[in-house]
Formats: structure tokens, sequence, C-alpha cells
């Protein structure tokens, strides 16, 4: 009894997880692109940081909607993006810094 009991709370607790919205994952893709753009993303790696902008603006669309799974896997896409475009721009920030040096 206690075994049918701990997997049915076990249960509605991983539904009620995946229910809620992913508050954390928008704001971890808000700072990803922030920190992108502040290594100047926009200027050494713009396609993958407007894909990143994109996924994000998806990710609030399908919030706004309640379809909070597909949101929570905009954003984590998201961030992913920015976090590649991130490390695109120091990539060609350094090649450029390294031709500069005599």
């Amino acid at each position: 009894m206690i075994t049918q009991f701990t997997r049915f709370a076990v249960a509605i607790l991983a539904l009620a997880a995946c229910a809620t919205a992913p508050v954390q994952e928008m704001s971890d893709a808000r700072q990803a692109i922030r920190s992108a753009e502040a290594v100047g993303a926009l200027q050494r790696s713009p396609q993958t940081l407007m894909e990143a902008q994109h996924l994000l603006r998806e990710a609030q669309t399908h919030l706004e909607s309640g379809a909070y799974e597909d949101a929570r896997q905009y954003a984590l896409d998201a961030r992913r993006q920015a976090i590649k475009a991130r490390e695109m721009a120091l990539r060609k920030n350094n090649t450029f810094d390294s031709n500069q040096t005599p």
C-alpha cells in the first residue's frame, strides 16, 4: 500500500514540476544574451545572437499562452545559442587582439 502511494505521490510531484512556469530558464536565457551582447556578439557573431533572441521571443510567446514545457525548451535553446554567440565573439575578439599585437 505504501509503495503504491509513494509512486502516486512521485508521479503527482513530477507532473506538478512540469506544469510550472519556466521562470529560472527564462532568466538564465536573458542573462546569457546580455552576457553575449556585453562581449560584442552583435558585431562578431550577429546571426547566432539573433537566433538566441528569436528563441527567447518564442519562449516568451509560449510562456504567455501557458505552454510551459515548450517555453522551457525554447528558453534552454536560447541560452545555448547565446552562450555559443558569446564564445564565438570572444574567439573573434582574441583573434583580433593577437593580430594587433606588434
